[in-house]
């Protein structure tokens, strides 16, 4: 231990603990912090309880308690132990705990004062997970409260030691220098259009030759994993091939860990879990694939998504650093030297890009009504929360204060994300307790029972596997089950526990080969129309990957409408809705069955009542155009003169279209009572409506300004379009206007009206503005033509001073 880069800084640590409850520790990967410093404070004179060691993931907690207790001479699980959710070793005897940071966040909110704890080491804090940062941020209150003794000590591979020294009350900052073996970067760069696997395949076979030792590649998840592992059949027989990622069962994990045999060389496939806190025995060349895949929320969508995104500058340094751990190494990067300056510096915080329900619900738990009062390096957003504050209500976990309630109480107990410890509780209140207890593991715990997108059918699997991974999922499913109380009498199925933790997820099939589904929440989702999922009508889905709007199903599992109509028979509801249609005018009732943004049933409703269809033509209206009503005969007679007459004085009433709209709810709901179409309103109706804007004063100087109807000499009434081109027009027989010397006008004489003149049988004969320069012009002319058509009726030769008349010749005489 004494010969690790770690040593020489370790004095100036403990000095620095037992002056002050905090510090912080930059040491770089091989350094040797994560093994030597938890057993360095052991023999402290502060340190009379025990330490906690705290580990991003569970396989570098076992590790680091594996070799820290060979190094102490003892088995894991007596002096040096660890937690995680699937193993654990540790005693009465117990004095360091490897746990992961899950773990300890349960423990700290089931006791906060950390009774028999003496300190807690937060190692890998640079990778800035949520659970690390929250579990950091309880602590430290803890510490200011209730327990000022407590020593916290932050433990970074990189140099933000500042910003935590800051967050910690100014704890001192002790840097460690790393191993300095040389280390050689070969930027071999992987051409746009080739697969990753294909890339990295090929760059791992030149290395085999090129170099000697112990190979590590890094690529972005499990899939790409095993994609390379098939283009690297047959290779030579000294290269022992192994995967590493967190689905492993742990004796495969040990062995990727572990020393080559003698006379062979381990190629190790990894994941982002082989970047810190492990040593792999041997390695002494990377092949990193410069790609990373990160969780992403969706909050729009409600979901959590698997990207794969450009790893950062700090992670591809970390990368490379495995290589010279333990001798001179070479890194082959898989893109360009000048690529290297593009990549984002630091990996982005969990909690920017988090589901912040579980930190919520464990703020309230603490006594936090707002987590932003907690002290953070990152304080999570106003909108995440107030996201996650949404969705607890809706499970019921918290009240309208937004303090817990009991079924809340109920969840946060539980070492699971808010959604499966629901739907764990809610399952065991049904009797489904076993089921659900298999959904939350299956979902927890990836790779038991294969990757198949059927749940029912990993689960199939799962109980027919052999080997520790699938037997501590077993007892992990037994425990939470006895955890929560959840009953079982054997009727659950995995589709209706599903439903019980992800309600907006219930998914109908919206084309009949199940490749499209649309959720009750409103997402649509998208799946392998080969998979035997896509023959079911309902599905309750778990988990997706991709964009909201066709999100791939991962995890999901056939439920039958019955069993949806049981679990959310309250949340369908029948709406009725009557709509406009501008194409006819009309209002049609519609009656649709609906779960969330799923239509079970629709059809034609015969019992709406007619306010809804007055009011939807009314909006229609509204939303639409004037030009919907019937405006013909008396309703456009009006209008015309209303405009004409507010076009030539500004004193008189203005009928405008914009006067119309803004009055529309004054003037139109009489006439729509007990119709059904804006058709079915009568013009005189309308009319009549409309006039009804105008008061007593308004309409008489609507009349004297612009009058309806022209009377004639001769008796008879025309009326007058003021909407003709040209302007006010009337159409008048000629006869009727003799006697008249003066050409008749409106808008209190200003305006002359088009007179279109016609013959006893209406056929037009002439149009003139100038009714008296008519009778001294053309007249004559038009009378002689018509003397021989119309015979009968009199043409005289001076009709101004003629008795006007509409009778014939003969039948005047008779009068006479």
């Amino acid at each position: 231990m004494s010969a690790l880069p770690i040593a020489a800084v370790l004095p100036a640590l403990l000095a620095a603990l037992r002056r002050g409850p905090n510090a912080v520790l930059v040491a770089p990967p091989g350094a040797g912090k994560t093994t030597a410093v938890g057993p360095a404070l052991l023999a402290e004179d502060w340190c009379s309880g025990q330490v906690l060691l705290l580990s991003p993931r569970r396989l570098a907690a076992r590790a680091a308690a594996e070799r820290m207790a060979a190094l102490a001479g003892e088995p894991v699980g007596r002096t040096i132990g660890y937690a995680t959710r699937m193993d654990s070793k540790q005693s009465a005897a117990t004095r360091l705990l490897v746990l992961t940071e899950g773990i300890f966040r349960n423990r700290i909110q089931a006791d906060p004062e950390l009774a028999g704890v003496s300190a807690v080491l937060f190692d890998e804090v640079h990778e800035r997970s949520l659970d690390s940062d929250f579990g950091l941020a309880l602590a430290l209150d803890a510490q200011a409260a209730l327990r000022p003794d407590l020593r916290l000590l932050a433990m970074s591979a990189t140099l933000d030691g500042a910003r935590f020294s800051a967050l910690m009350d100014g704890a001192p900052v002790i840097e460690s220098a790393g191993r300095s073996h040389p280390l050689t970067l070969r930027h071999v760069g992987r051409a746009a259009e080739a697969r990753i696997e294909d890339a990295m395949a090929a760059t791992i076979r030149r290395a085999l030759v090129e170099e000697a030792g112990g190979l590590l590649a890094f690529l972005p998840g499990v899939a790409e994993i095993e994609r390379t592992a098939e283009r690297l059949d047959g290779l030579p027989t000294d290269v022992v091939l192994h995967r590493l990622h967190g689905s492993l069962d742990p004796a495969a994990q040990r062995a990727a860990i572990a020393p080559a045999a003698p006379g062979t060389r381990k190629l190790v496939l990894a994941t982002a879990i082989a970047e810190t806190s492990l040593t792999l025995d041997g390695v002494r060349v990377v092949i990193d694939s410069g790609l990373a895949r990160r969780p992403r929320y969706d909050r729009a969508a409600g979901l959590t998504r698997l990207v794969t995104e450009r790893a950062s500058r700090a992670a591809v340094t970390q990368r490379a650093g495995r290589a010279a751990r333990q001798a001179p190494g070479v890194a082959y990067r898989l893109w360009e030297d000048a690529a290297t300056a593009g990549l984002p510096p630091y990996d982005p915080p969990e909690i920017a890009e988090a589901d912040l329900s579980a930190l919520l619900l464990d703020c309230a738990l603490w006594g936090v009504a707002d987590p932003r009062t907690l002290r953070w390096l990152d304080p999570p957003g106003a909108a995440a929360l107030d996201e996650a504050r949404h969705r607890l209500a809706a499970l019921g976990a918290l009240d309208e204060s937004g303090r817990p309630t009991a079924h809340g109480r109920a969840i946060a107990a539980l070492p699971l994300p808010p959604r499966l410890a629901h739907m764990l509780i809610a399952g065991g209140a049904r009797g489904w307790g076993r089921a659900a207890a298999v959904v939350a593991v299956l979902l927890s715990e990836r790779g038991l029972g294969g990757n198949d997108a059927d749940l029912e059918l990993r689960a199939r699997r799962w109980t027919s596997e052999r080997g520790s991974r699938a037997e501590a999922g077993r007892r992990l499913a037994e425990r939470w089950r006895r955890l929560a109380g959840a009953d079982d009498d054997g009727s659950g199925d995995i589709g209706a526990c599903i439903a019980l933790g992800f309600p907006d997820r219930v998914a109908r099939r919206r084309g009949a080969d199940g490749a499209d589904w649309i959720s009750v929440g409103g997402r649509g989702f998208r799946l392998d129309p080969a998979s035997p999922l896509a023959r079911a009508e309902w599905l309750a889905v778990a988990e997706t990957q991709g964009t909201a709007a066709g999100a791939r199903i991962l995890a999901a599992a056939a439920i039958d409408y019955a069993t949806v109509e049981v679990l959310f028979g309250e949340r369908i509801e029948t709406i009725r809705s009557v709509a406009f249609d501008p194409a006819t005018g009309g209002a049609s009732a519609s009656r649709v069955r609906r779960l969330g943004a799923i239509v079970l049933a629709r059809g034609p409703d015969d019992r709406v009542e007619p306010e809804a269809i007055a009011a939807a033509l009314l909006a229609g209206v509204r939303a639409g155009s004037l030009a919907l009503l019937p405006w013909d005969g008396p309703a456009a007679a009006l209008l015309a003169r209303a405009r004409f007459a507010a076009a030539h004085s500004a004193g008189l009433p203005d009928l405008s279209d914009a006067v119309l709209a803004d009055t529309l709810d004054a003037w139109l709901p009489p006439l729509l009572a007990g119709r059904r179409r804006l058709g079915d309103i009568p013009a005189e109706a309308l009319a009549a409506a409309v006039a009804g804007l105008l008061d007593w004063d308004g309409q008489r100087l609507l009349d004297r300004f612009a009058p309806a109807r022209l009377e004639t000499p001769a008796g008879s009434s025309h009326a007058i379009d003021y909407a003709a081109e040209g302007g006010p027009k009337v159409e008048v027989r000629v006869q009727a206007l003799f006697g008249l010397a003066v050409h008749p006008t409106v808008a209190d004489g200003r305006v002359p009206l088009v007179l279109s003149l016609t013959s006893p049988a209406g056929r037009p004969i002439q149009t003139t503005r100038d009714l008296p320069g008519f009778w001294a012009g053309s007249w004559a002319a038009v009378a002689k033509e018509m003397r021989g058509r119309y015979p009968r009726h009199p043409w005289p030769d001076d009709p101004a001073a003629t008795a006007p008349t509409l009778r014939t010749k003969k039948a005047d005489a008779r009068r006479r």
